[in-house]
């Protein structure tokens, strides 16, 4: 296994990490603590693709490791927010049916001999995701540290608006992923 995929399982290996700090609501600092982690598994993201383009890395293996990673990293802190209310559960929603039928078709393109990689739409959506997670546990951690009580709904607000936003990303490539490869779909027939 090179280092460009040991870095994708890191990321897979700190997601029970995260959501243990992050639903530790008795633990002082649980915020801080998970936005920590979750920031470093984001970071492994960046760093195992820079790696693999620049070392002429890449493999089949790693094509489909480092999406499921982004996925498992992202979906759990979504899920962990939706949980606690502080984010709306109809993008968790959304963005999960987008997740799943994006893997769905992908595993088929496998069954057929073909690698559907992620282009650009679907990393712009990956950050989207990671940014807007970010926020959200930067204005937590902001509210904990600070006890910024009276401003927990405009946070609150805002961190909403971030998923919000990535949300719409998550729709774009989705339906980008599927027209570019319905010839998937219909072999499927």
């Amino acid at each position: 296994m090179n280092l460009p995929n040991k870095l994708s399982l890191a990321r897979i290996i700190l997601v029970p990490v995260f959501a243990a700090f992050l639903l530790a609501t008795s633990l002082p600092g649980h915020y801080v603590w998970a936005l920590l982690v979750f920031a470093a598994a984001s970071y492994t993201d960046h760093l195992d693709g820079k790696i693999a383009r620049n070392r002429n890395m890449i493999t089949t293996f790693g094509q489909f490791l480092d999406p499921l990673a982004d996925k498992v990293l992202v979906m759990t802190a979504l899920i962990c927010f939706a949980s606690m209310g502080l984010c709306n559960i109809w993008f968790v929603l959304i963005i999960m049916l987008r997740e799943f039928a994006v893997t769905s078709l992908r595993l088929v393109a496998v069954d057929s001999g073909k690698v559907i990689a992620a282009n650009k739409w679907g990393k712009t959506k990956t950050v989207s995701q990671m940014i807007a997670s970010l926020v959200v546990l930067i204005l937590q951690s902001i509210q904990e540290l600070g006890g910024f009580v009276a401003a927990s709904g405009a946070f609150l607000l805002v961190g909403n608006i971030f998923v919000g936003i990535s949300c719409v990303f998550t729709i774009i490539s989705g339906v980008i992923y599927i027209k570019q490869n319905y010839q998937v779909i219909n072999t499927m027939k």
